[in-house]
């Protein structure tokens, strides 16, 4: 469905009237793009005269009326003289063993006239001669059998004055096909062929703006892909006498794209535009353009069309095989520069990505190193803060330990004074005040160590297993399992200084270390680290 769309499109393209005067080279190359693009949806135009001829075969196949089949022969003759050749001389064949049963004579020349088509399209001039010569001209007494007969024969001598060497012969031949053209002018009806017609005389005769003339009315019209391809190709041949390539280009696209359109096989513009594209320097356009045509040529069996192409081949596949040549070693040359290139982009790129990991490593130390900054910044921070803080604290409890003193020395003063000799023993043996003082102390110590590090206890939990978690009881601040911990989050990490501050043996120190570094989740060895940390 989507081929066939495509050709509907490029149909209407043909059909669209044309200002000769407004082409330029732009117009040319848009032309020439289109019938790119048709040449690739060939097939798909061809399908369609399949499908028309499948038809009429089998019409043909269930006929019984002799004239009925006589008329699908014609008509199945007609489908297949410009696509298949050897296929339209069987219908050729048929056609005479039919009106032979007719017994009509009107019929037996038309089939000698089809015969005479078929043959010069299969380049059997003799033959086609032959057939043509066998008619009975006084029997053809219709305008339409006469101008039928008139264009066989216009033809098959056009044929012969194309492809004869000789000077003479060439002459004779081109005067018998210009008196047929006359004798076409003189029976056909008025329209669109004959106009045609008459413009190829006007342009034999010097004439050709009154040639364009009427091939511009011509092409204005609405007509059939068939005489779009006739008058296209008229047009062509005026310009071509008037040394004008540029339009001649373009009208001879025009034709082929007609004859693409129409699904024929045996034209001439495609391969006379291979000519002019190559000469034009477009080599690989005029390649496909001549392997188009002699496709088509050797698919149809029009011999003549074959030779025309063969004759031109040799050169443009010569041209085109250099070029490719060309191309090839541009290609290698291409290749080996970008392997070059790659090479060194290789090269490069380990280069770079040698510095980069370098520079990765750089930055990562430079990283560490910044992040160890940051900690001992961080750490003289809060080393000098917890220095501030404690000198306070310090220097008011040693203060405060004066005064406490020299109230103590008084007390024992007024005693000694008061002869209580026995009171002022007891007073001196007693170890409470010393308790007092030491409870104070530590009292005093832990306030000053939750305002400094609030979150301790919680962020020291977190390091320990939910069974080994540690908490004060109510009323104390810290216990003596948080307090050696305290210390030693403040630096404190001898033992001997961490039990003198504290009272306690060496021993029991170190049990408390122990036991809780026992409960610590993840590595055990580096507890204490971690509680610096903190």
């Amino acid at each position: 469905m989507k081929k066939s769309w495509v050709c509907l499109i490029y149909s209407f393209l043909i059909l669209i009237p044309v200002s000769v005067s407004s082409q330029d080279a732009s117009d040319v190359q848009e032309i020439l793009s289109a019938l790119d693009e048709l040449i690739v949806q060939k097939s798909a135009c061809h399908a369609g005269r399949e499908k028309r001829i499948e038809g009429l075969k089998k019409q043909l196949a269930v006929t019984a009326d002799t004239k009925k089949q006589y008329d699908l022969c014609g008509m199945l003759f007609d489908e297949y003289l410009h696509y298949q050749a050897d296929s339209a001389l069987n219908y050729v064949k048929r056609r005479w063993h039919l009106q032979g049963m007719l017994q009509t004579p009107d019929l037996k020349n038309e089939v000698l006239v089809n015969r005479a088509e078929v043959m010069g399209v299969m380049g059997m001039y003799n033959e086609a001669l032959t057939a043509l010569q066998a008619v009975d001209t006084a029997e053809l007494k219709d305008r339409y059998s006469l101008t039928y007969y008139y264009k066989a024969c216009r033809a098959c001598y056009g044929w012969l004055a194309d492809y004869t060497a000789g000077r003479r012969e060439k002459v004779k031949y081109l005067e018998k096909t210009d008196d047929y053209r006359d004798s076409i002018l003189a029976t056909s009806e008025p329209g669109v062929n004959r106009d045609i017609v008459l413009a190829e005389k006007k342009l034999l005769l010097g004439k050709p703006g009154e040639a364009v003339s009427l091939l511009n009315r011509t092409l204005s019209q609405k007509i059939t892909l068939q005489q779009q391809a006739y008058a296209n190709y008229t047009m062509s041949e005026v310009y071509e006498a008037r040394h004008d390539s540029l339009k001649q280009i373009y009208y001879l696209a025009r034709t082929a794209m007609a004859d693409l359109q129409s699904a024929v096989r045996e034209y001439a513009a495609l391969q006379r535009l291979s000519r002019l594209v190559y000469e034009n320097g477009d080599v690989e356009r005029a390649y496909r353009y001549l392997a188009c045509a002699m496709e088509d040529a050797v698919d149809s069996n029009a011999r003549l069309r074959f030779m025309e192409v063969t004759e031109f081949y040799p050169i443009i596949d010569k041209a085109n095989k250099e070029k490719e040549r060309h191309e090839r070693r541009l290609s290698r040359n291409m290749l080996i520069s970008v392997s070059v290139l790659a090479f060194l982009l290789i090269a490069a790129t380990f280069y770079l990505y040698y510095w980069m990991k370098k520079l990765s490593v750089m930055q990562r130390h430079l990283y560490n190193t910044n992040r160890q900054l940051v900690t001992t910044n961080h750490n003289l921070e809060q080393t000098g803060k917890i220095k501030e803080v404690y000198i306070a604290r310090y220097l008011d409890r040693c203060v405060g330990y004066l005064e406490k003193l020299e109230q103590y020395r008084r007390s024992l003063e007024k005693l000694a004074m008061a002869s209580k000799i026995d009171e002022l023993f007891k007073t001196i043996r007693s170890e409470q005040f010393i308790r007092d003082e030491r409870k104070n102390f530590y009292n005093e110590f832990d306030k000053s160590f939750l305002d400094l590090f609030p979150n301790f206890i919680h962020d020291f939990n977190e390091l320990l297993t939910d069974e080994g978690k540690i908490y004060p009881k109510q009323g104390e601040l810290l216990n003596t399992e948080l307090r050696i911990f305290a210390l030693i989050r403040l630096g404190v990490t001898d033992a001997n200084r961490i039990a003198h501050f504290l009272g306690y043996s060496l021993a029991t120190v170190y049990n408390y270390r122990s036991k809780i570094r026992n409960k610590a989740a993840g590595d055990k060895d580096r507890f204490e680290q971690r509680v610096m940390n903190l």
